[in-house]
């Protein structure tokens, strides 16, 4: 059904007292810099946020890493890979690993020394770039003198402290294993 039907005068009356009513319940304008200054926070919260969560680390199928139950998360940092075919930083490899060993000739003091010559050269020059990443943030991103040491399982425990001496020799005197978690 139908309501009255109303003159011209009368319904521009009532238009225009509901075009009133609407008009006060309109948000005659909004505050820019404050939803500005709140979408920043939280831009900044989530870049935080993201760059601390992500740790990126290439694991090769055949790297075999031991297995733990501690729950730290690691820290990013220059990432040293041991495997049974080469010892790797940062994704390139600098020296061969033949049974459980690299080539004597590669090492500085012979078949019984620990300082890998390549090694400290490689990790010298990222040691190099993080100070000078440190400077140019102005201590935003200090170098804490850390590296991620991701080892084969079969390993020998020999080249094991033979790449933590050269990294010692490098300026990376603090290190963290890898390991793959346990499931329970």
């Amino acid at each position: 059904m139908a309501g009255p039907i109303l003159g011209r005068r009368e319904a521009r009356r009532k238009l225009d007292k509901f075009r009133s009513k609407v008009g006060e319940l309109e948000v005659s304008h909004l505050n820019i810099t404050a939803m500005m200054d709140m979408m920043s926070i939280l831009l900044v919260f989530m870049l935080k946020q993201f760059a601390v969560a992500q740790a990126s680390m290439s694991v090769d199928d055949k790297l075999q890493l031991p297995k733990s139950s501690s729950a730290i998360k690691p820290q990013p940092s220059v990432n040293v890979t041991v495997s049974t075919q080469a010892i790797i930083v940062e994704g390139d490899g600098i020296v061969a690993v033949r049974q459980g060993a690299v080539d004597p000739g590669v090492k500085r003091d012979g078949p019984n020394g620990y300082y890998i010559t390549p090694l400290v050269d490689t990790l010298q020059k990222h040691a190099n770039r993080l100070k000078k990443l440190e400077v140019m943030t102005g201590g935003r991103s200090p170098f804490d003198h850390t590296m991620l040491l991701l080892v084969d399982r079969s390993i020998p425990y020999r080249l094991v402290t033979e790449v933590l001496y050269s990294a010692g020799q490098a300026e990376f005197s603090n290190y963290r294993l890898v390991v793959l978690s346990k499931a329970d």
